[in-house]
């Protein structure tokens, strides 16, 4: 020991020596578990248990919209083409379907009809969980019914079981962007407080019927999303001289509200099941260090973290408060509100990733790129893909370290994925080496979050595992899946299903728990 310590008393000399060594193991073991062993090549990898397999999304690729009692959805009517945008915004008014226009949604790649031939090919990948969700109407076809559809009680039970059968965890949204169109007509959407007793009411019969089925839940979908796609997110359409902003808070405030219910009910019901909320995440970037474009990133960080910095902590955090008054915008929060979101935050983090964003300050010359709904600076230090967005895996790293540096819950990577256009060669095959190769740098970056960075990660599904219909632009020709669907834009196509290259390089991955990636 350094002379510089012997001057000291024998017992504390001796705490002093017991506290380097204590503080020198520990360092070991954040750094990889034991520092000599990890340097010589001993390699760690996922948990046991990590939950490979994919998402998928009802709207996105069940179709049979009209069958067996289900009723009409927002995410139903909104139309493939140039109108899509501005129908999901909430300014182009569009409650029914009209004339003119194809709606993907009601055909989907027929889930509804081909779920055990796709839950078979999933199995046969090697899944440990498939993320699923529930529309909304097929159980309350308006949606404030007293009492449930049981048809569409029933599929989704069969659904789940056979999962079971497989040995597939079912991973499942409560509402993944769904909205009862009866709802948007009678109430206004999520801008009405009655949703949460709707809403409620939908979680209480789905606790209750899939007790024991069901592990894993998630509230709403990328929730956030009602601030960037309304309509499609809360089902809000806007009058003229509304005032946007305010309903976006007042909607995002029930659906906060709702979910903390939720996730009271689920754990009354069935203590044993695990309840997450979801973000579109995806860091922003200050386009420079320029203060302003530092701050402006800082704003947009905020934004997108509000969410779940309300579901994960259980209050305002003190910047939103700040923000809404000074907007002069009232969320009509009540005692009760405050009392239901304390007791009941949720047990993990779940997010998609597909890119990190950009932000500019004011006087910033940045040119200007927008991909999922998110606009913001373009950055110059990354590729993008067909579709505009930027394709960064060690932003993934980030993303993960942002999380859980920010909340110390388990998060779970519930979407990731390339769309990316896909040629059939004349003897069948797809051969999407570019899909492999996007997921495997991001499988890469967020083992290194796991196993260098200490991240806490419970799974990972791509998006989507089998081509479904894009959220953002209604295109079947922007595929993500490990199986091709024969479908295209407009509709037409056999729905047979085929596998991609991709499909056996995933199964790989699956079984070598993430380590072989080749």
């Amino acid at each position: 020991m350094e002379k510089k310590y012997q001057h000291l008393p024998g017992a504390l000399w001796h705490v002093l020596v017991l506290g380097i060594l204590e503080t020198r193991f520990a360092g070991r073991l954040l750094h990889g578990a034991a520092g000599p062993a990890r340097e010589k090549g001993c390699k760690m990898g996922f948990r046991d248990d990590f939950l490979w397999g994919g998402a998928t999304a009802a709207n996105q690729c069940e179709g049979a919209y009209n069958v067996d009692g289900r009723g009409l959805a927002n995410v139903d009517v909104m139309p493939h083409g140039k109108d899509r945008f501005a129908v999901g915004m909430g300014v182009r008014k569009m409650l029914d379907f009209e004339d003119g226009y194809y709606y993907p949604a009601q055909s989907g790649i027929d889930f509804y009809h081909h779920y055990k031939e796709d839950i078979a090919l999933f199995a046969e990948m090697g899944f440990k969980t498939f993320r699923m969700s529930l529309a909304w109407t097929r159980i309350f076809p308006n949606g404030d019914e007293t009492e449930p559809n049981e048809a569409g009680l029933a599929f989704y039970e069969d659904v789940f079981r056979e999962c079971r059968k497989h040995g597939i965890e079912p991973l499942v949204t409560i509402t993944h962007f769904d909205c009862p169109i009866h709802l948007i007509k009678e109430y206004g959407g999520w801008r009405n407080r009655k949703l949460i007793d709707f809403y409620k009411n939908l979680a209480r019969v789905l606790f209750t019927r899939y007790k024991g089925l069901v592990k894993y839940w998630l509230t709403f979908n990328e929730i956030n999303m009602i601030l960037h796609l309304p309509f499609m997110g809360a089902g809000l359409v806007f009058e003229e001289g509304e005032d946007k902003e305010a309903v976006e808070y007042l909607a995002a405030h029930n659906e906060l509200v709702a979910s903390a219910w939720a996730t009271k009910i689920a754990h009354e019901i069935d203590p044993d099941v695990k309840i997450g909320c979801m973000l579109a995440a995806g860091s922003y970037y200050p386009y420079s260090c320029r203060p302003e474009d530092v701050r402006a990133a800082q704003l947009e960080n905020q934004d997108n973290y509000f969410f779940v910095d309300v579901q994960s902590r259980g209050y305002y955090p003190s910047y939103a408060l700040k923000k809404l008054e000074r907007e002069g915008i009232d969320v009509g929060m009540t005692e009760e509100d405050k009392q239901i979101l304390a007791e009941n935050t949720v047990d993990f983090i779940s997010f998609s990733y597909y890119s990190t964003r950009c932000a500019a300050g004011e006087g910033s010359d940045a040119a200007k790129t927008e991909g999922n709904a998110f606009a913001g600076a373009k950055n110059p230090y990354l590729k993008e893909s067909q579709w505009g967005w930027a394709i960064d895996p060690l932003g993934f790293r980030i993303t993960l370290n942002d999380l859980y540096d920010r909340y110390q819950k388990p998060l779970f990577v519930v979407e990731n994925g390339l769309g990316a256009k896909d040629v059939v060669e004349e003897d069948g095959s797809i051969n999407d080496d570019y899909r492999i190769d996007y997921l495997r740098q991001h499988i890469e970056a967020m083992r290194d979050a796991v196993t260098e960075d200490g991240v806490d990660l419970l799974g990972y599904t791509t998006w989507g595992p089998i081509d479904l219909v894009s959220a953002g632009t209604g295109e079947m020709s922007k595929r993500y899946g490990f199986i091709y669907v024969d479908r295209d834009d407009a509709g037409n196509g056999t729905l047979a299903r085929s596998k991609k290259k991709s499909f056996d390089w995933y199964k790989k991955v699956i079984a070598t728990n993430g380590e072989d990636l080749a």
